[in-house]
């Protein structure tokens, strides 16, 4: 089979689809099958950008899986902190009561969305059933909300977490589960600058 000529264009695209089609699970028989589009999983390490070298967040807006509607721009001047996730995905699971926590222990003062991405629909809703989050998540099977982020700060793996400043910058990533410390203390962080 042979390959197409790529302009430099489609490369940052192609990176992210990459990306895309790469195993959550690390043995054998979680590796991606042909037209699997899973992400990988990170190691939960926290990265936070300094405010000089923060990058804006793209508008983005969907259903929720309650039937609502969730944005960015409904939380302007607070910070956001952007879960992406999947009933599929063990470390999802593991991280939820994390989440949850740290949602609860900050409300007011920052406000958590989740993004739902590659999911079935019933899934996902028997997922936040079980693990009763505490606020919204969209419902982003096609993945759009993940792609909007490419050319910024992409949520390169599942899950992933950002952290939105209340400027609606993109202040911090973790890639892979997050841990309860490293995410209070960034929240924390943000919240207070």
């Amino acid at each position: 089979m042979r390959a197409k000529p790529v302009s430099l264009g489609s490369v940052g695209s192609l990176a992210l689809v990459a990306v895309l089609v790469s195993g959550c699970a690390g043995n054998q028989s979680g590796q991606p099958q042909a037209g699997d589009t899973r992400f990988v999983a990170g190691d939960g390490t926290m990265q936070v950008f300094a405010a000089a070298d923060r990058k804006p967040a793209p508008a983005i807006e969907g259903e929720t899986l309650d039937g609502g509607t969730a944005s960015l721009a409904a939380h302007k001047g607070k910070v956001v902190v952007l879960n992406f996730w999947a009933s599929w995905c063990g470390p999802c699971r593991a991280e939820a009561p994390v989440l949850k926590d740290v949602a609860a222990k900050t409300k007011g003062g920052v406000e958590f969305v989740g993004v739902d991405f590659k999911d079935r629909k019933a899934d996902a809703q028997a997922f936040e059933r079980t693990e009763q989050t505490g606020y919204p998540s969209i419902f982003d099977q096609p993945g759009k909300v993940a792609l909007a982020f490419q050319g910024t700060v992409p949520p390169a793996a599942i899950p992933s977490t950002l952290v939105i400043d209340e400027q609606g910058r993109i202040a911090a990533r973790a890639l892979g589960a997050v841990r309860y410390q490293d995410l209070m203390d960034t929240v924390t962080k943000v919240r207070d600058e």
